[in-house]
């Protein structure tokens, strides 16, 4: 009998983006690359320089992005998911995928919170937990990749509680504070369980947001010790001055600045943390869906306020929202260097802007213009269609 033909190799994905006009690296030690040119290899960056230095050879998708900017994509690091790309908060559908057109490529959950009838008991805790997990493991509503399965700690949990969740694939608390736990003591005490099987934690911080939170002052924050210190502008109410000062004075941990939140508060910790040269620190997140709504650009208007209104170069801005959460979560995106997840938004300033660049832009405190997003080394949207119309717009000549 003949033989069948052996299967055809799969051709590998080769994405090419050259006529880089300024490349954002997400790094906040060095945020400017001279690079104009990079190279993904199924979907993971290979090469980043010189177009003459990049070997384009066999790339099956070339992008002219016709000297507009190269960032990676976004991060969001405080959100609420529910269910799928549903919010019952604001009873709005198709939320996450908005959020793609605000240069949002990750998004971190706080807590599946607003989870109509949400368990209390330790068993249901646990398993809406693994399911948010799974769910939002298997599912990228337009490429975004959110990382869900974030239990709200309740009195009663023990350790080896912690253990079956690591086991589990559960990376993240939710906010400490939204759950029956409030007191420092406890708080640290499952913080500790946490960290020792690889699961990152955030507390609430300020006064209560939703009915069952409450107020969470500095005592509690410095002795619990999360990874994270969650909105420390407020979720929306925020602490006083000194308190805010005493925490970016007094931990060591990451802190988180939203845009559901203080925006005074924001720009306050943000020149503390600059005062003491302390910016990388600094991550960004929108803290919704919530009271005040969803908002697909809001962590593009927080790089914009806080360059604008805070006196950060906007390079270091964006950082806040890349690099900087990319190392505290532990991902592979938010950085552009070789072997990182191939993820990108490309921006420019938006139309008559009165800044004559992106950079210029963002420190008048414009929004930029986002003409594409890359997410694993495919092109996932062209035009966003929220933000205003980019000066500079990238055009696909192959593939």
């Amino acid at each position: 009998m003949p033989q069948e033909a052996a299967p055809a190799a799969k051709q590998s994905s080769r994405l090419l983006i050259r006529n880089i006009g300024l490349l954002l690296t997400g790094d906040i030690q060095k945020p400017i690359s001279d690079a104009d040119t990079l190279l993904s290899v199924d979907g993971r960056i290979t090469a980043v320089g010189k177009e003459k230095d990049v070997d384009s050879a066999g790339a099956t998708t070339i992008i002219d992005a016709k000297g507009s900017a190269l960032a990676p994509g976004l991060i969001d690091s405080h959100v609420h998911p529910v269910a799928g790309d549903w919010t019952p908060r604001q009873n709005q559908i198709g939320w996450i995928d908005s959020y793609l057109h605000g240069g949002v490529t990750t998004m971190i959950s706080a807590g599946e919170v607003h989870t109509p009838g949400r368990p209390k008991d330790v068993t249901g805790v646990k398993a809406m937990a693994i399911f948010a997990q799974r769910a939002f493991s298997a599912f990228r509503p337009g490429g975004v990749r959110i990382h869900g399965g974030a239990p709200v700690v309740e009195h009663g949990m023990v350790e080896e509680d912690f253990k079956e969740l690591a086991a589990a694939g559960v990376t993240l608390l939710g906010e400490i504070g939204l759950g029956s736990v409030k007191d420092g003591a406890t708080a640290r005490q499952m913080v500790a369980w946490a960290r020792k099987y690889g699961i990152q934690s955030t507390i609430h911080t300020g006064g209560p947001s939703i009915p069952g939170s409450g107020l969470i002052d500095k005592d509690i924050v410095l002795e619990a010790d999360t990874d994270v210190i969650g909105h420390l502008n407020g979720g929306h109410t925020a602490l006083p001055d000194d308190q805010i000062i005493a925490l970016c004075e007094r931990s060591t941990r990451s802190l988180e600045v939203v845009h559901n939140g203080n925006e005074r508060a924001a720009l306050l910790t943000v020149r503390t943390a600059a005062d003491r040269n302390q910016l990388a620190r600094i991550i960004l997140g929108t803290d919704s869906p919530a009271g005040s709504g969803v908002q697909p650009l809001g962590i593009l208007r927080l790089i914009s306020m806080l360059s604008s209104l805070g006196d950060v170069p906007a390079e270091i801005a964006f950082c806040f929202a890349t690099g900087n959460t990319a190392r505290q979560r532990k991902l592979d995106v938010g950085l552009i260097e070789a072997d990182r997840a191939a993820t990108f938004v490309l921006l420019d300033r938006p139309l008559h802007s009165a800044g004559k660049t992106l950079l210029d832009s963002v420190r008048l405190g414009d929004l930029p213009g986002i003409g594409m997003m890359i997410v694993d080394g495919a092109i996932s949207t062209h035009r966003s269609r929220n933000t205003p119309p980019a000066t500079a717009v990238p055009e696909v000549l192959k593939g």
